[in-house]
């Protein structure tokens, strides 16, 4: 065997391939300068998707709101889940917050639900944000949804209580619209002349009782001077006596008792015209725009909610700012999350107009949430009351009473207009269980 002869075709072979790899490489290396997209360019940014859980019907404007900010925001995406806003509706929203469900903005109703909230560690300190003033933007209604002087949710929207009119039974009794500074002995006299057969004179929306209390309340204080219980106020009597007449003397107004077993849809019996007079807020615009499910024949006209007595000092109207919206601290998008409720808060929701939801940022334009709000029903709608009192200038007030309290009241309350104690219990045990909270949490 010819050793040397091997030995050169092996390293001419080795050459061949070293020249081939070499080759190679040199053509990928070129490749890659060629196209320097192939391997340097950074991936595509994936969407953000937020969830926020809200009370109002997503086909009532919120999905509409959404699918607005989805359309020119593909980096951040908003899904909407409705949750009902009721008591079992709410324990279903604070259980998906405690157990990380993955929210990151939801609605809050009331203050006393946003209270619970921050306790719990679920509401986002809002002023780690710096661009954005609330105050300024929402007015100063704002400042009644500030616990321990921060803000832990924004305020989105004007918030109205009224009393619904059937302005065709008020015309058919000879009836004029009510003044803005009508009282409770007003209302239980147009509550009489108003029922005729099965109709009612007045009915008041489940969630809105506590209103007439309230109301005599808010301008005397909650608490007296010396800090006790002012809940037997001579004015909240005279609420409660009212009521009392109108359901059980003048029988012009459903007992409470039937309205809650029968789970009363109170916003369907006024639109069906089985009551004149209904005491709610502006949430049932969603009702009485939907001409397909609430036919009506009749025209709405709109009153204040009266006051108890007309000298009464220092009146205000159940109103103020609502719809406060917060950001979980455990999002994990709480930047974009906030980027969202600005754009929102400043009109954004506008498409929840057309069920009254209007807009309180100072940058929202109300004269378009108007034309929502009667869009091609303008004609069902006495447009001058409508403007007094659902666009009209009061002073007002956000109930800043704790939740227990609330819930201790509408118990001793209940059992007065069920029959089941007198006026001077009920007043003297909403006193008591109010003084023991008091006195449990004093600061």
């Amino acid at each position: 065997m010819n050793i040397k002869k091997t030995t050169v075709s092996l390293l001419s072979a080795a050459l061949v391939l070293g020249v081939t790899a070499g080759c190679g490489s040199s053509g990928e290396k070129a490749a890659t300068t060629g196209n320097p997209s192939a391997s340097s360019a950074p991936e595509a940014k994936k969407a953000v998707t937020l969830t926020m859980w809200g009370g109002v019907p997503g086909e009532s404007g919120p999905q509409a709101a959404v699918d607005n900010w989805n359309a020119k925001n593909p980096d951040i995406q908003v899904k909407y889940e409705r949750f009902v806003n009721d008591d079992a509706g709410n324990l279903k929203l604070d259980t998906a917050l405690t157990t990380n469900q993955g929210i990151d903005l939801y609605v809050n109703y009331t203050l006393a639900g946003l209270t619970k909230r921050i306790d719990a560690g679920t509401a986002l300190d809002l002023s780690e944000f710096k661009d954005y003033n609330i105050d300024d933007k929402m007015g100063t209604d704002a400042k009644d949804w500030k616990v321990k002087d921060k803000y832990y949710g924004l305020p989105t929207k004007k918030n109205v209580s009224f009393v619904w009119l059937n302005k065709n039974a008020l015309d058919e009794a000879g009836l004029a619209v009510p003044s803005l500074d009508w009282t409770m002995d007003d209302l239980q006299q147009y509550a009489a002349k108003l029922k005729k057969g099965t109709r009612w004179g007045f009915t008041e929306h489940i969630s809105a009782y506590p209103n007439f209390f309230d109301g005599a309340n808010a301008g005397a204080g909650f608490t007296k001077a010396d800090g006790t219980s002012n809940l037997d106020d001579p004015t909240v009597r005279k609420a409660y006596e009212s009521m009392y007449n109108m359901m059980y003397t003048d029988k012009s107004m459903p007992l409470l008792g039937e309205q809650i077993t029968s789970k009363m849809p109170t916003d369907a019996i006024f639109l069906k015209g089985e009551t004149a007079m209904l005491g709610a807020g502006e949430f049932i615009f969603r009702s009485s725009n939907n001409m397909k499910d609430f036919p009506r024949d009749f025209k709405i006209a709109f009153a204040t909610i009266p006051k108890v007595t007309k000298d009464q000092a220092n009146y205000k109207y159940p109103g103020g700012l609502g719809d406060v919206i917060s950001i979980n601290p455990n999002s994990k998008n709480k930047e974009q999350a906030w980027k969202f409720l600005k754009w929102y808060a400043d009109g954004g929701m506008m498409p929840l107009a057309s069920g009254g939801r209007i807009p309180s940022s100072k940058d929202a334009n109300v004269e378009e949430a108007i034309k929502l709000l009667l869009g091609d029903n303008e004609k069902t709608y006495d447009v001058d009351s409508l403007k007094k009192v659902v666009f009209g200038k009061f002073p007002t007030y956000t109930a800043t009473m704790a939740q227990q309290v609330i819930d201790a009241r509408r118990e001793e309350y209940e059992k007065y207009f069920l029959k089941a104690q007198s006026l001077d219990d009920t007043l003297k045990n909403t006193v008591k269980r109010h003084n023991d909270y008091l006195s449990k949490n004093k600061k």
